[in-house]
């Protein structure tokens, strides 16, 4: 219970951390507690919520300038269901500004200094394709020829979102 209160966490997480607490205080074998009951029980008074915390644990991956790749295996890893991992997956213009912000922070593209040379081009594509991110979105921040139009190519993904809204479009 204090695991739950204190962290966020997933299903997957909570019957990982529960086995090697069991494990390492000897409890192998024929009285071995239900862990699947107790998680069970958990989601089912709300402490344990899969869905809550691929949305919250993506976000923030994306904040930090992860990719949608990189996001989905880091759901995996949690023992989040592919099904829910892509139906908590973030659209485009958050995929983007995921982009932009491992851009800014790595300096790369046009935020860092002086003109690109071909070799130091393809580390920093490489870093990004790393990081999650497809090889389109990486060329584009890169090959962008200034702050300003690293700015407009992750605006443009969210104007296109807002139309898709006003359009009844989804």
């Amino acid at each position: 219970m204090g695991y739950v209160a204190r962290f966020a966490t997933s299903t997957g997480k909570l019957e990982a951390y529960l086995r090697r607490k069991l494990r390492e205080r000897g409890w192998e074998g024929e009285r071995e507690p239900d862990i699947a009951a107790l998680i069970a029980r958990f989601v089912e008074l709300g402490y344990v919520d899969d869905a809550a915390y691929a949305r919250s644990k993506g976000s923030s991956l994306l904040r930090r300038g992860y990719g949608p790749r990189r996001v989905s295996q880091a759901l995996g890893d949690a023992g989040i269901d592919p099904a829910l991992r892509e139906e908590t997956r973030a659209g485009e213009a958050s995929e983007r500004a995921a982009a932009l912000a491992l851009a800014r922070k790595r300096r790369f593209g046009p935020f860092g200094p002086g003109p690109l040379e071909r070799e130091r081009r393809e580390k920093q594509i490489g870093a990004m394709l790393r990081a999650g991110h497809s090889l389109d979105s990486a060329r584009e921040m890169i090959d962008a020829t200034s702050e300003a139009a690293a700015l407009r190519w992750v605006a443009e993904a969210a104007e296109t979102l807002e139309d898709d809204d006003e359009h009844g479009q989804s």
